[in-house]
């Protein structure tokens, strides 16, 4: 057993030993904490968020890091500035500047499909230079839906489109993605000149260029046609799995409550209506007692519809049974109180990691999950106790009345909590459009012409909308996407361990050893290979800062500037195309569009490979050694 004495001894090993071996210990912790970190993001076994703050606080524990040095990333000029412009975003969602664009860029899809689709792309690459890619991307999907159905186009060949478009014009500003402002902080930190405003954007018009020309000379027709004219129920795959079953006197159920109930019990069934004596019970309650001659409005499986054949007391209404949504408007004259809507869990919602019973879904909103595309994945079973992740799509029977409760969420701000399709949009303050836009082109010219640093530039602008009443200071609570927040926060601190722990220097010591002797053009191409193929399984700005410190150590060994690996970073963080969960207006298009993840790797992958050719040859060109 450990004496005092000893244990003395152990805790001030750090006085003891000789600084080389202590060095060594603390890389090694690094790299252990690192490796652990990666895979972490990449599983998202663990919420990414979660991940870079217990990082931090083991490189604090372990004393790699000062206290001090740990909690730095939350005062990082980039964690700030990326706060506030969440903020900027949410003003300008809420003017409804960015929808009235949308609808009428939407009227082109009547004329030609490739009219609207070349405008759409221009038009949300444009709005993305500036402004946050995932609101963006949130306001437009709606818009598309809306688009695909009456024109009968592939709504799949609108979404890819759409998102990698937000990437491309991401790469071409300062602000146009956090995972800029990130690198551009992290350099600031080590001692070097941050970005200006528009120092990315030559590279960023020649990515933004060849990436619209591929999507609409080969990428476009890569993409299957799914979507469009397909109909909710069809499209969910629900036309089997809605029917109609009628209470005999001999029902076990008779006299029980529907929570009771053998049907609820026993067969795990959710009952979505009940029909009495002529009236109609929408979203009945828990507590609703069932009788002799009740007509149920039910959803299962076929197995359960077997058993229901099988089951005392039941007669199948089978030629009530729902297939498409014209049958669902006929239903409706009966009953005007119900509409079918889709929604997506939008990234970073508080839905994600919860299942639908656990979140009271009827209770809260009175409305019933009928389906759920999840990871590609159609779930007609277990709906309610599905975990959800960002990106899954909901298929929703929900009371008119109740509709409003699930768009209010939508005015929460930064990010969409539910992004509502097939319905009308919130209301915008249209009034305070002029307001809005005039400060972002505020905020851009006080940082472009170096008035502000950007970090207060934004401060002023957010603070300047919320007097202006352009937004609420609640809403700008709400627009803080504080799970990016943390999420750069820790992994600045895991950034700042691999810099004065020495593991930097040495990962990049051996990256030179093994493709140094071609030169630093060499290190800027598997830069950008290994942020691009890291990013493609786990968040964009932890792969970021974590080897932007790599690569300033490599450029300071080979004596060259740092610049050019930075960019190769930070331009391949930001263009993830590979697959639906490497970036987040990927994967809000992954279950609307009804996409699989081939569809990503097919179009995206020849994408990647061809920013990674431009990279490596123009990268050096505008920003020399």
């Amino acid at each position: 057993m450990l004496g005092f004495g000893n244990l003395k001894e152990v805790c001030t090993f750090r006085f003891v030993f000789p600084q080389s071996v202590f060095m060594s210990l603390e890389i090694g912790i690094v790299l252990f904490v690192l490796l652990g970190a990666v895979i972490l993001f990449a599983t998202e076994r663990v919420p990414v968020d979660v991940v870079a703050i217990v990082a931090m606080s083991v490189l604090v524990v372990t004393g790699v890091l000062t206290p001090q040095q740990g909690v730095s990333g939350f005062s990082n000029s980039a964690t700030i500035t990326v706060a506030f412009m969440f903020i900027l975003s949410a003003a300008l969602f809420k003017s409804g500047a960015v929808v009235n664009i949308g609808n009428r860029i939407a009227q082109l899809f009547k004329y030609n499909f490739w009219l609207g689709i070349t405008a759409t792309m221009v038009t949300v690459g444009v709005i993305s230079a500036f402004i946050n890619n995932t609101p963006v991307v949130a306001i437009f999907i709606p818009i598309m839906v809306g688009a695909a159905a009456q024109s009968k186009l592939s709504l799949a060949k609108m979404l890819m489109p759409l998102s990698f478009a937000s990437m491309f014009g991401g790469v071409c500003t300062l602000i146009g993605t956090s995972t800029n402002i990130l690198v551009s902080g992290v350099a600031a930190e080590q001692g070097l000149e941050p970005f200006s405003m528009f120092e990315m954007t030559r590279m960023g018009v020649v990515f933004f260029g060849v990436g619209l020309i591929y999507m609409l000379t080969i990428g476009i027709r890569l993409i299957p046609n799914r979507g469009g004219e397909d109909e909710l129920m069809k499209k969910f795959g629900m036309g089997d799995y809605l029917t109609e079953i009628v209470l005999l006197s001999n029902a076990p159920s008779v006299g029980s409550s529907i929570k009771n109930s053998p049907l609820v019990k026993k067969l795990d069934i959710d009952i979505l209506e009940v029909k009495r004596q002529g009236q109609t019970f929408i979203m009945p309650s828990e507590e609703m007692v069932l009788e002799e001659g009740d007509i149920l409005k039910v959803r299962c499986n076929v197995e359960k519809i077997k058993a229901l054949k099988e089951r005392e007391g039941i007669a199948l209404k089978s030629d009530t049974k729902f297939k498409t949504l014209g049958e669902i408007a006929d239903s409706k004259k009966t009953s005007n109180r119900i509409t079918f809507v889709e929604a997506v869990i939008a990234p970073n919602s508080p839905f994600e990691g919860k299942t639908v019973k656990e979140l009271g879904f009827r209770q809260r909103f009175g409305a019933t999950v009928l389906a759920i595309r999840h990871r590609g994945e159609l779930m007609r079973d277990k709906v309610a106790t599905t975990v959800l992740r960002p990106g899954d799509t909901l298929l929703i029977e929900v009371e008119k009345e109740q509709l409003r409760n699930l768009q209010q969420l939508e005015l929460r701000g930064r990010n969409t909590f539910l992004i509502v399709s097939e319905v009308d949009l919130p209301e915008y303050r249209k009034d305070k459009m002029l307001t809005v836009v005039l400060t972002l082109v505020g905020v851009i010219a006080l940082a472009s012409f170096e008035i502000l640093p950007i970090m207060m530039a934004a401060i002023v602008g957010s603070m300047f909308l919320v007097l202006t009443r352009c937004i609420t200071m609640e809403e700008a609570y709400h627009a803080i996407d504080w799970k990016v927040i943390f999420l750069l926060a820790g992994a600045i601190s895991l950034g700042v361990a691999l810099d004065v722990s020495g593991a930097a220097a040495l990962i990049s010591g051996f990256l030179i050893h093994i493709v140094g002797g071609l030169g630093p053009v060499a290190i800027v191409s598997v830069l950008y290979l290994i942020t691009s193929l890291m990013t493609e399984s786990m968040s964009n700005n932890a792969s970021a800062v974590l080897l932007a410190p790599i690569a300033i150590a490599a450029s300071v060994e080979m004596g060259v500037d740092a610049r050019p690996m930075l960019m190769a970073i930070t331009f391949a963080a930001s263009s993830s195309f590979m697959t639906p969960v490497g970036y987040q207006t990927n994967t809000m298009i992954y279950g609307v569009g009804g996409f699989r993840f081939s569809d990503f790797l097919r179009v995206g992958g020849p994408l990647n490979l061809i920013f990674w050719i431009l990279a490596t040859l123009l990268i050096p060109v505008f920003f020399p050694f």
